[in-house]
């Protein structure tokens, strides 16, 4: 024999296992075409025993019988054999799987999928041996493993030879699915229900080997003579559960929307946030996909100025696994954009915690904002008194006009916090209003007023007809993603 393999057994500790099984049983099992894998796991074994290939275990079973063609409870699944498949090395082609989609990754978490009928089989056969052998002493020892967790220890010891890392609970996933064309019993019933002694009902099929009837004949002469001879499909692909990158924008020009805005196949604006921020996210990850998420948005000709707004970018399936100096020089490679339009800062890689911090305190958080008005007669002392004197306003706002084609017509109740007014040298109907509002506030509306909508208004307290020529976001008082 070669030099053994780290994980695997010894031919002397695999022949003890073997021993340590019951004769009769075992020779029961292999009569009626299942697998060896499958007899382990029905007596209750785990770990590495499951590496062993078939060919060396043949000769350890006190029996003539050898390795069924195709194993009447996995379907192939313990013994490798795949409908859609003709290599039985599958932990290498999981391996050659992995490597050809070029993801980076120092740990994999598998993921497994197993069609129901298995569980049909494994019911059956315990039907089966619990009638015939249930008065023998060594029955008491047939406690099934599932067929997920035989096919893990099957599975994990190779793949982290062949992958050179290890299994953890990580974001690289590598799913195997396995299906059958044959239904279950659970799709024969049409998921019909039964009800049980306590009133609660449960699906039928989904009883486990530990609770079947005493005694149950239809299950014993379904195993003996529904015997299956096609084996399960096997499909494999990995993937990374999302990044999260978490920080500020701000933004400088008045013709760029926050997400791309497309109108009858024309673009309004000239870029967008999203596109500008997370399409280069994107690229440096190598990811499907992303998504963008901001905490509230502002409209296109509006500039988010001050400390920036709060924004996630959920990046799919990135191939690539950012670093700390990564993330600062994707940061950087924004920020260096010739046409400036959109700057971002404190960039850094968040858990999905980052939703709560995104979330946290929304409906308590203020914005501030710089306003240039118009108003329809000058400017009087008595203004200036009048308007920062209000403190915590009450505003009620119905859904403006220009939403409403888009937005449910409610009533909303919002706090203007403070106001102020600043003068602009030369002239008297235009003056620079700086206030601080609940989140939410529509800032335009608040200044003319909607046609009545929203109650009071600036036009209202002063008395006069108000106008809002330009508007920027100054500060939003959120505690995610600050220096």
């Amino acid at each position: 024999m070669g030099k053994e393999k780290k994980g695997d057994l010894g031919g002397k500790e695999l022949e003890e296992v073997v021993r340590g099984l019951p004769w009769e049983g075992v020779k029961e099992l292999l009569s009626n075409g299942v697998c060896h894998r499958c007899i382990f796991r029905l007596f209750g074994l785990q770990g590495r025993v499951y590496t062993c290939c078939p060919a060396s275990l043949s000769s350890l079973f006190p029996t003539a019988t050898t390795e069924p063609q195709l194993c009447t409870l996995c379907l192939g699944i313990l013994q490798f054999t795949h409908s859609n498949l003709q290599t039985s090395n599958l932990p290498l082609l999981i391996a050659q799987t992995v490597k050809q989609h070029s993801f980076h990754f120092h740990s994999f978490s598998l993921e497994l999928s197993i069609p129901p009928i298995i569980l049909d089989n494994d019911n059956s056969l315990r039907s089966y041996m619990k009638t015939k052998y249930g008065s023998q002493p060594w029955f008491q020892h047939f406690r099934c493993l599932s067929t997920k967790d035989a096919l893990k220890f099957s599975l994990i010891h190779p793949l982290e030879n062949l992958l050179e890392c290890k299994s953890t609970m990580g974001s690289f996933r590598i799913r195997l699915t396995y299906t059958h064309p044959k239904p279950s019993k659970e799709d024969h019933t049409s998921h019909s229900t039964k009800r049980t002694k306590t009133g609660e009902s449960s699906m039928v099929g989904e009883k486990s080997l530990s609770s079947l009837p005493e005694n149950d004949s239809s299950d014993c002469c379904n195993f003996l003579l529904e015997k299956e001879n096609e084996p399960c499909h096997f499909t494999c692909f990995c993937y990374r559960t999302p990044f999260y990158f978490g920080g500020r924008y701000l933004k400088y020009s008045r013709n760029v929307s926050q997400t791309r805005w497309i109108i009858d196949d024309e673009r309004m604006g000239e870029a967008s946030v999203e596109e500008i921020i997370g399409g280069n996210i994107l690229q440096a990850c190598q990811g499907d996909s992303f998504k963008f998420h901001a905490a509230g948005r502002e409209d296109i000709d509006v500039r988010m100025l001050g400390p920036g707004r709060p924004f996630l970018v959920e990046v799919q399936n990135a191939r690539r696994i950012p670093s700390e100096l990564s993330v600062k020089e994707i940061e950087t490679t924004i920020n260096n954009i010739e046409n400036k339009l959109v700057r971002v800062k404190n960039l850094k890689l968040v858990g999905s915690d980052g939703w709560n911090l995104m979330r946290e305190g929304e409906a308590e958080k203020q914005k501030q904002y710089a306003a240039l008005v118009w108003i329809s007669r000058p400017l009087k002392d008595e203004d200036f008194q009048c308007v920062s004197s209000l403190k915590d306003l009450k505003v009620l706002q119905r859904t403006p006009v220009r939403v409403l084609h888009r937005r449910s017509p409610l009533e909303r109740e919002k706090i203007i916090h403070w106001m102020k007014i600043e003068t602009i040298a030369g002239s008297s109907q235009y003056f620079l209003l700086h206030l601080c509002t609940q989140a939410g506030t529509y800032i335009k509306e608040f200044v003319h007023g909607d046609l009545g909508r929203t109650h009071p208004s600036i036009g209202s307290i002063m008395g006069c007809r108000a106008e809002i020529l330009q508007l920027d976001v100054t500060d939003i008082k959120m505690e995610c993603f600050q220096t």
